[in-house]
């Protein structure tokens, strides 16, 4: 009767593993991305308050011969 409410108590589904492995995987490189964005983030920001990044070359400014 113990096994019955218990279930079979030969191992865990190769396919559960699996599919755990896969999914840390995938937390893993989802982690990662975010990392890789929030250093891009990091680094914009710096060059807004550096006044680098909303500037335009004078070259830029110029209009366009036609």
């Amino acid at each position: 009767m113990a096994k019955a409410l218990l279930g079979h108590l030969g191992g865990t589904d190769p396919r559960m593993l699996e599919q755990v492995r896969l999914l840390n995987r995938r937390v893993a490189d989802l982690e990662a991305h975010v990392m890789r964005l929030q250093a891009e983030n990091d680094h914009l920001v710096a060059q807004i308050h550096e006044g680098r990044l909303l500037t335009v070359d004078e070259a830029l400014r110029t209009p366009a011969s036609v």
